[in-house]
Order: C-alpha cells, then sequence, then structure tokens
C-alpha cells in the first residue's frame, strides 16, 4: 500500500484525491507517524492511503496472475464498494473453477478474501462468483429452505440441512429471519457445519 506525507492528515487526503481522481470520503487511510514540529513549523502527517480503485486493480492483477500460472484464461471484473468486494469470473470452462458443489469456488473465496484483507490491513466482505454460479445457487437455497421451513411449521418438527458454506447458511438465515414460529441455527464445524430449521412456538 502506497504512503503519503503532508503537512496534515487533511492536506494529505486532498492531495491523494486529486491523484486518484476520486473524493475524499472514498478514501481509506491508516496513519504510520505524526509530527508536531515546533510551534507548528515541521509539522507533518505520513499515512497509507487507498481508494476502490487501488483494490479492484489489485484483484484483477492477482488473479491474471494467478490463473496465468495454472495456463487458464479467465475474465475478471470487479466492484468495490467500502469494505464489499464483488468479483465475477468467467471462462471457457468454468465447471474446474467452480468444482464439486461449488468447492473450488469456495476455497478461492477464502484464499482472496485473506489476501486482500492482508493487503490492505482491513476486513473486507468478499463475493466471488464464476458466471452467476452462486447467484443461482443462492435462489435454488432460498426456494429449498422455505419449502423446508413450511414443512417445520406444519409437523413442528425440526429439520437438518446438508453442509454447506458460510455465505450460503447466511443466504438462508435472512429468508428465513422474518418467518412466523420459525428459528434457525448454525451446528457442527468446518466441512460438517450445517444449518438448523428449528420450530419456534413464541416467534410470531
Amino acid at each position: 500500500m502506497k504512503q503519503y506525507t503532508a503537512r496534515t492528515i487533511e492536506d494529505l487526503l486532498n492531495n491523494v484525491a486529486l491523484e486518484k481522481e476520486t473524493s475524499v470520503d472514498e478514501l481509506t487511510y491508516h496513519i504510520l507517524e505524526e509530527k508536531s514540529g515546533f510551534l507548528g513549523l515541521g509539522a507533518s502527517v505520513t499515512a497509507e492511503v487507498f481508494a476502490p480503485k487501488d483494490v479492484e486493480e489489485f484483484v484483477e492483477e492477482y488473479f491474471r496472475n494467478f490463473f496465468e500460472g495454472l495456463g487458464l484464461e479467465v475474465n475478471c471484473q470487479v466492484v468495490v464498494s467500502r469494505n464489499n468486494v464483488n468479483i465475477d469470473l468467467d471462462a471457457d470452462n468454468n465447471a474446474i473453477l467452480i468444482g464439486k458443489n461449488g468447492s473450488s469456488l469456495n476455497g478461492m473465496s477464502n484464499l482472496i478474501r485473506n489476501v486482500i484483507s492482508s493487503k490492505f490491513k482491513r476486513r473486507f466482505y468478499v463475493t466471488l462468483d464464476i458466471n452467476n454460479y452462486k447467484k443461482n445457487r443462492y435462489q435454488k437455497l432460498k426456494a429449498m429452505s422455505v419449502r423446508v421451513a413450511k414443512t417445520v411449521q406444519r409437523t413442528k418438527v425440526d429439520a437438518a440441512l446438508d453442509p454447506m458454506s458460510n455465505d450460503e447458511r447466511k443466504v438462508i438465515h435472512k429468508e428465513l429471519s422474518n418467518m412466523p414460529n420459525i428459528k434457525t441455527q448454525s451446528e457442527g464445524s468446518g466441512r460438517n457445519r450445517h444449518f438448523k430449521i428449528m420450530y419456534d412456538k413464541n416467534k410470531e
């Protein structure tokens, strides 16, 4: 991450915003050093600063090098908004990148999230999709979970779903959060962590 120095943090951010052709509000910074000077003379501040465009360019370059090393040609589109990073990949053979039940895709998601967070020293929420695989899977999971939840409402018998990734469990939790007499929780650990849909007579 690039470092900048100016007399004040306000001057520093204004200079960086001009350089990156963005607004100060879009910048994220981490102050490395502050010098007060004597009677205001010689004062300075040094900080690491980045804009969403920096994250986008970093991710694009990372995946370009990553897939070139594997001998694959993959198109990568990245959109960053604050600490949310949305990545869409597309290749001639997407099935290889997705893997069985999305296993390869989930592995890449964890990898790039850790790489981005380490590079820019903050936590990012990363959504990685390949040719809309995740989007379509989310829709199927939501429809399935609603069907199961309605059965739980009717029979009052709890139901456990197959193991799935953290982002998929979050999608189902959100989908069922306002459903009467239904509560949800994750159980198990590692690859066996799964989602449970339970009857709750006190939830209206």
